[in-house]
């Protein structure tokens, strides 16, 4: 475990609760569709609007998505889990409760590891529970008024409770990052954080060191890895700024404002935090108790995929990867697939996650998309990386070959040798051609041969620029060093 830093001399706390909509097509308790972007209250049915007389009935889909993801962060699975009523009033909550789980949730434990740089992180889990999510409040072209859109009121969702193990806003987001590609990776959740389906709340906290935790403050629905980091700096600031002028820390829910200072954000107040106890839990008396037998477990288990964790550990035995590296290539399930699909291609494990870590992250990041629809596919990357392995291309050839896989029309792995012809990227290979070039260049650089020979190593360097100046960059640069210390002796 990383030694958390001072910042300022105090200690930052950090937890993380996180509302993941789960996968299924149906709501928690009742068949209405979970489909994003339907008209306002289209999908609410008289269940979702606890209309009297109706009674929720568990989608078995979300308890079994609980189970998948319990299993893939080593919890306990309850046997036995209770759904309790959450009580509180609010004009998207039309039963007046929200149907969760208190005292008893379905998956109990756990841990994500995940990196920072190059350090690894292990975040204990406290707990992750079903729930039935709220409706929406509408704010905006209603002259005014508040709208109502009901048809998020019952979706399923699973919230995941870590630990308050982490002290920064990097730290924070990547967890966070961990956790989104994870369940990704378990086909749990789709992901998307614009729509709603995987949602942050922070909660922080400073001290000094070894003293008791302090006050925390929560801030709610989080929808950017980037915004956690500056929610975060932000927010531990302001608690230090408060404590050191003599006031204390109220506890308190409150909202990050990213176009606030310039860009940077801030966070303000919202409502006083509740506590566990003004939401008055007790069970809900519409839902028997939740049974998963052992079979039902092992049925889940045999149908999961292979998670991250065996698959770097795989990738380290079988392909010789760093451990960083098999972690990196391990980030989500199209980086693993596209990583050994190109490795069985071209045998050069390290070479392919060099290109996978630089110019593929350099180039999807920079147009903010995702591996699965990179124009360059894991079998051009393979006939790519072959090329270099073989001395045909230098890596400034290979370079330049990536970049107009990347932009141009070619896209498929027989497309690379023509482009190196068409490009002229192949490099000089042929001993008595580059000799007749190196001679050449020590004849024309009779100074530089002589300060070499007195001890100056950058004299070396010269020279090998000026054959690969002669040679229009097209030089075998390995075969350059090796011929030109042969000359030199």
């Amino acid at each position: 475990m990383v030694q958390s830093k001072l910042i300022r001399g105090y200690e930052v706390v950090i937890g993380l609760e996180n509302h993941v909509q789960l996968s299924t097509v149906s709501k928690i308790f009742s068949g209405s569709s979970t489909a994003f972007g339907a008209a306002p209250n289209t999908q609410a049915s008289p269940v979702d609007l606890a209309l009297p007389g109706t009674l929720p009935v568990l989608n078995r889909g979300a308890v079994e998505r609980a189970i998948r993801f319990g299993l893939a962060v080593g919890a306990k699975v309850a046997p036995l889990s209770i759904f309790a009523r959450k009580n509180y009033f609010y004009p998207d909550l039309p039963k007046g409760y929200q149907i969760s789980q208190y005292e008893i949730p379905v998956v109990q434990g756990g841990k994500l590891e995940f990196f920072v740089g190059e350090h690894k992180h292990v975040v204990n889990l406290t707990r992750a529970h079903l729930e039935e999510d709220a409706g929406k409040s509408l704010h905006e072209d209603y002259h005014g008024l508040t709208g109502i859109d009901l048809n998020r009121a019952g979706t399923p969702l699973l919230e995941i409770v870590s630990e308050p193990e982490m002290h920064s806003g990097i730290e924070a987001a990547e967890y966070a990052k961990t956790l989104h590609a994870l369940v990704m990776w378990l086909g749990i959740c789709d992901g998307h954080m614009a729509e709603g389906s995987f949602r942050c709340d922070v909660n922080v906290s400073v001290r000094r060191p070894g003293e008791p935790f302090g006050t925390r403050r929560e801030i709610k629905n989080l929808n950017s890895f980037r915004y956690i980091v500056q929610a975060v700096d932000y927010e531990v600031n302001w608690q230090i700024d408060e404590i050191e002028d003599g006031r204390a820390i109220q506890q308190a829910t409150i909202l990050f404002n990213p176009d606030a200072n310039g860009g940077s954000g801030e966070t303000r107040a919202m409502r006083s935090k509740e506590d566990a106890a003004d939401y008055r839990y007790f069970p809900d008396p519409d839902l028997p108790p939740l049974v998963i037998s052992p079979e039902w477990i092992e049925r889940v288990r045999a149908a999961m995929p292979e998670l991250p964790e065996p698959m770097a550990l795989r990738f380290q035995r079988d392909y010789g990867l760093p451990a960083y590296d098999a972690a990196m290539m391990t980030q989500n399930k199209d980086v693993g697939v596209f990583f050994e699909t190109a490795t069985q291609a071209c045998g050069q494990a390290k070479l392919v996650a060099n290109w996978l870590m630089g110019e593929f992250a350099r180039r999807l990041n920079s147009e903010d998309r995702p591996l699965s629809s990179s124009p360059v596919q894991a079998a051009t990357l393979a006939a790519l990386i072959t090329r270099i392995s073989d001395g045909t291309i230098s890596n400034n050839g290979a370079r330049q070959l990536f970049e107009t896989l990347w932009t141009g029309d070619a896209k498929d792995a027989r497309d690379v040798d023509a482009l190196i012809a068409s490009l002229g990227l192949k490099q000089m290979s042929d001993s008595s051609a580059l000799e007749t070039i190196l001679d050449a260049v020590l004849a024309a650089n009779p100074k530089s041969v002589e300060e070499f020979r007195a001890g100056k190593e950058k004299a070396f360097n010269a020279l090998v620029g000026q054959v690969m100046k002669a040679s229009q960059g097209k030089a075998n640069p390995a075969l350059v060093n090796e011929l030109l210390k042969r000359k030199l002796g």
